[in-house]
């Protein structure tokens, strides 16, 4: 939980940041800071990516999980919900809520990240997270007001929420799967870092049934060997 704790707090010091001197900031500033993470994230996404012991495993759950997702459209379920939740909020501050809610939860981060927190012990993920959502807080709080700040309660559940998951889940799975789960996780990470540094905008969200995908055929390679 730690991690979803400093990742909550970050959020709403980054807020009040925002409304004080957010407007100081020029967009190249900005822009810079967030490339610089995503060199960070594009790291730490291999480095947990090249923790596998079977390298079939993940490729075959990436190349699976995009099938299922893409069936679902998971990304355009999502961009529609947000949009719908967007026209429902009354006021410049359910607004801001709304949209930074969205943004903070809603992403393979804050779903692997809780989970190898939960599995783990190891917030290193979310603290990165917490550092990209800190510039994003900081920028829109500047322009969208102290309705940013509320959004660090819904990080608090909504990840604190998969990590106590995870942290039970974690009883009963193998630690193959538990490896191949985390080196699945890692290369949808390194995806989000492509995109914050503009090379290739990727669909992770739509490979994020890979993480489901990971221990499942772990197991089933134990089961017939």
């Amino acid at each position: 939980m730690l991690g979803t704790i400093v990742n909550s707090i970050v959020i709403v010091i980054a807020s009040l940041a925002g409304i004080l001197v957010g407007r100081r900031l020029s967009a190249d500033m900005r822009r810079t800071i967030m490339q610089a993470l995503g060199l960070a994230v594009v790291l730490i996404g291999l480095q947990m990516a090249l923790k596998t012991q079977n390298p079939l495993v993940v490729i075959a759950s990436l190349v699976l999980g995009s099938v299922f997702g893409e069936l679902l459209d998971i990304e355009g379920v999502l961009s529609r919900m947000g949009q719908r939740l967007e026209r429902n909020a009354e006021g410049p501050i359910a607004r801001a809520f709304v949209s930074s809610t969205l943004i903070f939860c809603v992403g393979s981060m804050a779903i692997v990240g809780a989970i190898q927190d939960g599995l783990r012990g190891d917030p290193t993920l979310l603290y990165t997270k917490a550092m990209l959502d800190g510039v994003v807080a900081l920028t829109f709080a500047s322009v969208m007001g102290i309705g940013v700040a509320f959004s660090a309660l819904s990080v608090l559940i909504y990840q604190g929420a998969i990590t106590l998951l995870a942290g039970y889940l974690g009883y009963f799975l193998m630690e193959e799967a538990v490896t191949e789960l985390e080196a699945t996780g890692g290369l949808l990470i390194a995806g989000i870092g492509l995109t914050l540094l503009e090379i290739k905008d990727i669909k992770v969200g739509n490979m994020l049934p890979a993480l489901f995908v990971a221990p499942v055929l772990v197991l089933l390679t134990a089961l017939r060997g």
